[in-house]
């Protein structure tokens, strides 16, 4: 499946900063004889895929050659870490599961996988775990993976670099069932040889892991909202959840983690702004924890192959007493986003 791509303007430099990052294939003869279900080996398989984005993210930061280019404007901006992560991405899942479709958010054209930017590894750790009976007998052609290799890459280019994520959901049936969020910089602050970066990933039915549910303190109402993609309906609906505190930062995935994390009550985004590879991962990974993501109309999206990308009707996200917040969207938010 081609999401593979485009030429990067210094070859020399995208190979030294893809390469080196190989991990070894950790599964092994045990792991294939318990033959876990397609899903799980192809969440364990996202988990190594993602890490290894994650280092090819810092290393591009770390070079100084960001290759910054314009998609649609200032706003909408790919680097060379989009388009070498989404290549390794792409590459490396359909190598080993050339059955499923992978969308991602890069428009790349066909081309070879380069060698050096393959994953082989898979995340032992997952492939023990029991994998939910709905999904024991899916088939790789069941299943949509839904990529952005780099969410927040605007924040990432600015140094704001707690907002940036990478993100690896699945799909079956329309329906969020799994995903993988990579936090490249996490720790990057702390200094004194802390980790850097984190991967969290979760499966409806199992739970989530790698990232520990906190609750807001007491009865306040935090909204978490986009920080360079406000407009007046955008904020007439944060204004209408009549919040103690608005957080203004970049990133889906950044978004998603401040609710499981306590650190915000809603994600409220009115807007079309968000598409289906910033909402697949992490819905699947919110919904594993009790949480619940939704448009402005307190409706589904769906994540088959062939449905659109835009999340037309704007993104509504909660930990908990998601109705509440469904039910002060005003009607000229409503009015304003159609729904899908």
């Amino acid at each position: 499946m081609g999401c593979t791509g485009r030429g990067v303007t210094s070859p020399a430099l995208a190979k030294q900063v893809a390469g080196c990052f190989c991990r070894p294939y950790t599964s092994g003869t045990e792991a294939m004889n318990r033959n876990p279900a397609v899903v799980m080996r192809l969440v364990a398989s996202a988990y190594a895929v993602a890490e290894r984005a994650g280092s090819i993210v810092r290393n591009v930061l770390q070079s100084g050659e960001l290759g910054i280019v314009e998609k649609t404007g200032a706003n909408d901006l790919q680097t060379l870490a989009d388009r070498l992560a989404q290549q390794s991405i792409c590459a490396s899942l359909s190598k080993h599961f050339p059955k499923i479709t992978i969308i991602g958010e890069e428009d790349l054209p066909e081309e070879e996988p380069r060698a050096d930017l393959m994953e082989e590894g898979q995340e032992d750790v997952i492939l023990q775990k029991c994998c939910p009976s709905e999904y024991k007998d899916l088939k790789e052609e069941e299943l949509v993976v839904w990529v952005d290799p780099l969410d927040g890459t605007k924040e990432y280019t600015e140094g704001l670099l707690d907002n940036v994520t990478v993100l690896i959901g699945i799909s079956y049936g329309g329906k969020a069932i799994a995903g993988v969020i990579n936090q490249p910089f996490y720790n990057y602050q702390v200094g004194g040889g802390a980790d850097l970066g984190r991967t969290m990933w979760g499966v409806l039915g199992l739970g989530a892991f790698g990232i520990e549910v906190k609750e807001v303190p007491g009865d306040r109402r935090i909204v978490t909202t986009t920080r360079s993609h406000s407009n007046k309906v955008v904020t007439d609906c944060v204004d209408a959840m009549e919040p103690h505190e608005v957080i203004r930062v970049g990133g889906a995935g950044n978004k998603i983690i401040q609710l499981i994390e306590g650190k915000a009550s809603a994600y409220v985004f009115a807007s079309p702004g968000c598409k289906k590879w910033d909402t697949c991962a992490t819905e699947a990974i919110l919904h594993a924890v009790g949480g619940k993501l939704t448009d402005m109309h307190g409706n589904d999206y769906r994540y088959d192959a062939n449905v659109k990308h835009m999340n037309s009707a704007g993104v509504l996200a909660t930990l908990h007493n998601h109705q509440y917040y469904v039910n002060r969207v005003p009607q000229s938010v409503r009015s304003a986003l159609k729904q899908d």
